[in-house]
């Protein structure tokens, strides 16, 4: 085997292996949530996601391209709209838990939204992680003013490859349906409107 290839095949390991999160720790963390006497009043009327022209996009077919924007369930296209689309609808969703009569706007600014390529998911035997990080802060709809934030919220969740996302998809689940659950549930939390999901995800091998 030559150098090159030793080498390449050296690096493929270590990715395989940075991708299992082996000796690794993955976080849905963000500080204090909004305090429920205050989200009680709130009444969500929209939803703005922000996607940096900065963040590096890649398309690469590989087990970790090296950028901030990676995602591959919708056809090739403008990933920054799509990836943003899902956000969105996240918060969105989560949103219908606040039942005041003061109307907000959640504005989210997108930091990182790394899911898994289908190559490490078809290539690794047990799984990856899905990482989403973003700013996020409720205003008033009617004055702009901020009622809470900016925050920095690390939204990461496991990710299934090998048998255990093929039989995940048998079941009708996606990477899709699989992330916007999460960040229902990381919006809801935040939000002090449902069960709080923070929490550190402690990989095999660690």
């Amino acid at each position: 085997m030559s150098l090159k290839s030793t080498f390449m095949r050296g690096a493929m390991v270590a990715a395989a292996f940075l991708l299992a999160g082996c000796a690794a720790s993955f976080y849905t963390r963000y500080d204090a949530p909004v305090a429920a006497e205050v989200s009680r009043n709130w009444r969500l009327a929209d939803v703005r996601v922000t996607v940096p022209d900065e963040l590096v996009v890649s398309e690469a077919k590989s087990l970790f391209p090296h950028a901030d924007i990676v995602w591959r369930e919708d056809p090739e296209g403008d990933r920054k709209a799509q990836v943003a689309a899902i956000v969105k609808n996240a918060a969105t969703i989560a949103g219908r838990g606040l039942k005041g009569g003061q109307p907000v706007i959640i504005d989210i600014s997108l930091a990182r939204f790394h899911a898994l390529t289908f190559e490490a998911e078809t290539r690794l035997s047990n799984a990856g992680v899905h990482n989403i990080e973003f700013t996020a802060q409720v205003v008033d709809a009617r004055t702009g003013a901020v009622l809470f934030g900016p925050k920095f919220i690390e939204a990461a969740l496991p990710a299934l490859a090998g048998q255990q996302m093929k039989d995940a998809r048998a079941r009708g689940e996606t990477q899709r349906s699989q992330i916007t659950a999460h960040l229902v549930e990381t919006f809801r939390g935040w939000l002090n409107i449902g069960s709080d999901p923070r929490s550190e995800f402690q990989r095999l091998g660690g």
